[in-house]
């Protein structure tokens, strides 16, 4: 018999939570070639690739009813993608096949570019998979991002978006910002723009997983970042930056649609050897054991869609569903931020069920604050 608490708790997934996943993250590997400062992935340094078999179980798990809407969007992400080698990687695609050619997912691949060949752009093509690179900006901006020798990657880095371009093949970019990078906004843009990208996401530097130093940024030097982006942003309509394109999105809504309550993508995220995490792929590898390290279930052992049936039994996902309700109860920025991301509240305060974190407050609250200045000011 259904408990009162059980039935509370199924609402609120209604509510805010999807009822399929729009994203899955898939692990190929948990390697990484790159020895990133700021990298939040606890398990890079070894390699453990997925296996064929795992794969298929992905897809053999996969429900019909997810496919009702648009595409499901598989990403391919976290360690280096592309350390598994073109041919292993393209063992790994194969069971997705039949739905890619379907129109059922579309796929992409997160990478730091280093390893970009002929052979990979090739792959690429085949495959229809859209390339995200992670690069910071300009050569000085990139510090963080070095190899195992601790040797800068970023001339290695560009030489491989150069490789995407001879192959006419578009790419998108995610930049972490750092404290320092907070001054240079115009600098970073103009950067991507050279590089002939057209469009950016911008993630403030956070404290997550194996990133515990990790130094956020105070509210007021990302309100000057974002007030930057915005006018750099109306300067070149050309270039989709995420987090000023969502905000303006927002805006546009009539005054009712804004108030309307927003669903969190489960955004199921599967390790090499079939593990699931929900709410936040930087959960994957990270130990703790009142939460039995956020592993749900193995897609090996059973269906992706029957771990995802009835998350609201899983413990941190009824956390975070007390957090979105404190949230909506408590914050003036509510409707835009909805709450955020799952994994911030953790890895700042320990539990899912924490409201405001320093990622709020400079990915959400600073870019809404920055645009009100600007517009009082205009």
């Amino acid at each position: 018999m259904e408990t009162g608490e059980t039935t509370r708790y199924r609402q609120l997934a209604k509510t805010w939570l999807t009822p399929s996943p729009n994203t899955v993250i898939i692990q190929p590997t948990t390697f990484c070639p790159m020895d990133c400062g700021y990298c939040y992935l606890p398990n890079r340094h070894r390699k453990k690739d997925m296996s064929a078999s795992t794969a298929e179980a992905i897809v053999q798990g996969m429900a019909d009813y997810w496919f009702t809407g648009k595409p499901v969007e598989v990403v391919w992400h976290g360690g280096e993608p592309l350390a598994v080698g073109v041919d292993k990687f393209e063992e790994l695609l194969q069971p997705f096949e039949p739905l890619r050619a379907a129109g059922k997912i579309v796929q992409r691949v997160q990478t730091g570019a280093i390893l970009i060949t002929d052979a990979w752009c090739d792959l690429f093509k085949r495959y229809e998979i859209d390339v995200g690179v992670s690069i910071d900006g300009p050569e000085h901006t990139n510090r963080n991002r070095v190899d195992r020798g601790g040797r800068p990657t970023f001339d290695r880095a560009v030489k491989g978006i150069e490789k995407l371009k001879e192959h006419g093949l578009p790419f998108t970019t995610l930049a972490v910002v750092t404290i320092e990078g907070t001054t240079r906004a115009v600098e970073t843009l103009d950067f991507f723009a050279e590089l002939g990208c057209h469009w950016v996401g911008l993630n403030i530097e956070a404290k997550e997983a194996a990133n515990v130093n990790g130094i956020t940024p105070e509210i007021d030097q990302a309100q000057r970042f974002w007030r930057d982006a915005f006018e750099w942003a109306a300067e070149h309509p050309e270039v989709t930056i995420r987090d000023v394109d969502s905000l303006a999105k927002f805006l546009s809504y009539d005054a009712d649609l804004r108030t309307v309550d927003g669903r969190h993508d489960l955004i199921p995220t599967i390790s090499w050897d079939g593990k699931v995490v929900l709410l936040s792929p930087e959960l994957l590898g990270v130990h703790d054991a009142r939460h039995n390290d956020f592993v749900v279930g193995n897609v090996v052992d059973t269906p992706l869609s029957a771990l995802l049936a009835d998350v609201t039994t899983v413990p941190y996902v009824r956390e975070f569903l007390d957090g979105l309700n404190a949230c909506k109860q408590s914050c003036q920025f509510w409707n835009y931020c909805q709450g955020a991301h799952a994994g911030d509240r953790y890895f700042e305060h320990g539990s899912f069920a924490a409201t405001e974190t320093s990622h709020c407050q400079v990915a959400f609250q600073a870019p809404a604050l920055a645009l009100a200045e600007l517009l009082r000011e205009g």
